[in-house]
């Protein structure tokens, strides 16, 4: 692998001084970019790959759906649809892709969840709608640089730093490195639940913030409870007998370590990063099911749902190692302002 991604090098170059001048002419305003006068925040990575985002978002929904009204806009991944898509009680993963569907499910009348490859088109029909959302959140639109938004978050995972990575296709950059100075915040995602002092001013010298930017550390948060479609049980029940692991994320790493920590014994179906599961996967899991359980993330779940029952989730949140009050205050403040301001 490691003499394939040497190889790819020549290619990662030409790559990333594509991306760099469109970078460049995106600064320099001869591409524009559109601001606007309320609040948008952007979650997004500079890598591809699992870093977190969703877990993210809904942290970011639950702090402000309070206050605020609010709207989440993604592209929406591997959906059948096109164009604007707002979600509704009968929208499927197949509308709207499965990580947009997790925030309607988990949020439902509290917030908007929309869809639109092109963001300034959806924040304009949000904004358009009757009652309209006062927060808008991008999910995965770092790299969308026709949106100027007002405060821009980027997540990096402890295991995998952007600082220690290559250009597509060597490495997993989607851009160099030097994208980063556009975040407002940076946070290292996947943390150890015990990160040493000394790690972390590792951490900070390898990133180096600029004077601008606050790097935070989180780390994953697992519910004692797994979520079916009719009812809930413990996480516990499942060390009773062996059960069916199903994942199609893009890295699962940390629930499988999650899962052996807790003693529990499982055979892993692991399957690609929001893979749509055909009616051949469906029979091949329900074989290998029989009289056993499921358990699976909650973003295939929705995937999941309506094609096999007995069919389980164990629910995740974002847990901040330190600072999480000083996070919350510069999120609110930014809104805050925002708000007042239009």
């Amino acid at each position: 692998m490691r003499r394939l991604r040497l190889l790819l090098v020549p290619f990662a170059l030409i790559y990333g001084i594509i991306v760099w001048i469109r970078n460049w002419l995106f600064d320099k305003g001869i591409l524009k970019s559109t601001s606007y006068d309320f609040p948008v925040i952007c979650v997004g990575n500079v890598s591809v790959g699992g870093t977190g985002k969703s877990p993210m978002i809904e942290y970011l929904i639950r702090v402000l759906k309070d206050d605020y009204k609010i709207a989440t806009l993604s592209r929406g991944y591997k959906r059948k649809t096109r164009g604007f898509v707002l979600a509704n009680s009968s929208t499927t993963a197949e509308d709207i892709g499965d990580e947009p569907l997790q925030f309607y499910h988990k949020f439902k009348n509290e917030i908007r969840v929309a869809v639109e490859a092109e963001r300034t088109v959806g924040i304009e029909r949000l904004r358009n709608l009757p009652n309209p959302p006062e927060v808008i959140l991008l999910d995965d639109a770092f790299q969308h640089r026709k949106v100027k938004a007002g405060f821009h978050i980027l997540l990096t995972p402890f295991a995998d730093l952007y600082t220690d990575d290559w250009m597509l296709p060597a490495g997993n950059l989607r851009e160099p490195i030097a994208g980063a100075k556009r975040a407002d915040i940076i946070i290292v995602t996947k943390c150890p639940m015990f990160l040493s002092v000394e790690m972390q001013k590792k951490i900070v010298g390898k990133i180096h913030p600029k004077s601008y930017q606050q790097l935070f550390f989180t780390t994953i948060a697992y519910a004692e409870e797994v979520i079916g479609t009719h009812d809930t049980m413990l996480l516990s029940s499942f060390s009773e007998s062996e059960f069916i692991l199903i994942t199609g994320i893009a890295n699962p790493t940390p629930l499988l370590q999650y899962l052996n920590e807790q003693q529990l014994r499982y055979t892993h179906l692991k399957y690609p990063d929001h893979h749509h599961f055909s009616e051949s996967d469906i029979q091949q899991i329900k074989q290998k099911a029989i009289n056993t359980r499921i358990l699976t993330t909650e973003k295939d779940f929705m995937r999941l749902q309506d094609s096999i029952e007995k069919v389980y989730y164990l629910p995740i949140s974002v847990q901040f190692v330190k600072d999480e009050e000083v996070f919350k205050e510069k999120v609110q403040t930014f809104v805050e302002c925002l708000t007042k301001e239009s």
